[in-house]
């Protein structure tokens, strides 16, 4: 078994070395027939769920890493095969880890866009004081997209790349805001067209929209202030349960143990887990909604 084991981690490290090298040599032939076709104004890559969801959170994970996380998961997943069967397997290896690693990237998107929105005034007061001093909006756009602080300054380091490969304003900026769903990036990347299409004030448009950006957080503020009790409340009844399950483990762990050994028993924890799980996602769409 040991020799089978070993047989699979090398045969999974040679496919593994083969998919990085044909990876990379098509990405040169790609480079070769980019570099041999005519220029052209670049066009928008679609991107993957994957990918999307890593540039919406901003997370960065070198190939090599993601191999070695790939590998270990896959030993991981062979061992506990060996030694836990087929529940553990299921449970807590081919589900868990991906679990929390959505549940993190969406924590960190919604962390990192309430910080760009917060910027989003002293963005738009920068690209108005450029426009003041005769800049035209594209100029004044990706000066001040250099000069932000992050998050946003790395969120559009992508949007102002593609401005530089000769991608026009209007489109690079609503790309950025179909990236991030936003109504404020909407609204930006509509008057950006609107005012490159057909001209008119941009520095009143900004101005107004900035307006616009500090009422939305002021009453976002006023509304969470109102409804901090009830968060309060649905955080209680969604962690009352999972605390006294846990209390009842530590307590007397055999009387959950009995009722796994049954299968009417076993039958009552599936479904109260699932009930949780349901009542857990409820009150966190509510929290959501309200927050």
């Amino acid at each position: 078994m040991n020799i089978a084991l070993l047989l699979c981690l090398l045969m999974l490290l040679g496919a593994v070395l083969l998919l990085r090298r044909s990876l990379r040599e098509a990405r040169s032939e790609q480079l070769v027939e980019r570099l041999a076709e005519p220029q052209t104004a670049p066009q928008r890559m679609k991107l993957s769920r994957l990918q999307r969801d890593l540039l919406r959170s901003g997370l960065h994970m070198p190939s090599w890493l993601a191999v070695l996380v790939l590998m270990v998961w896959v030993l991981a997943i062979l061992l506990a095969l060996m030694a836990g069967g087929w529940l553990m397997l299921l449970i807590v290896l081919l589900l868990l880890p991906p679990v929390l690693l959505r549940l993190y990237m969406v924590w960190q998107y919604n962390r990192r866009l309430q910080r760009m929105i917060s910027q989003m005034p002293q963005f738009l007061d920068h690209v108005i004081r450029s426009l003041k001093s005769g800049r035209t909006l594209g100029d004044g756009m990706l000066l001040s997209m250099e000069n932000c602080q992050e998050p946003l300054h790395g969120a559009m380091a992508r949007t102002r790349s593609a401005v530089q490969r000769g991608m026009p304003l209007a489109e690079a900026m609503e790309e950025f805001a179909e990236l991030f769903e936003r109504e404020e990036f909407h609204i930006l990347a509509m008057g950006v067209a609107v005012n490159q299409r057909y001209g008119g004030n941009a520095s009143e448009l900004l101005g107004n929209l900035i307006g616009m950006i500090r009422d939305r957080d002021r009453a976002a503020r006023q509304l969470r202030a109102l409804t901090g009790e009830t968060r309060i409340s649905a955080l209680v009844l969604g962690g009352l349960p999972v605390a006294m399950g846990g209390y009842i483990f530590l307590s007397n762990p055999q009387m959950l143990l009995n009722m796994w050994e049954q299968s009417g028993g076993r039958l009552v924890l599936m479904v109260a887990l699932l009930m949780q799980v349901i009542g857990c996602y409820l009150l966190w769409r509510m929290m959501r909604s309200i927050g």
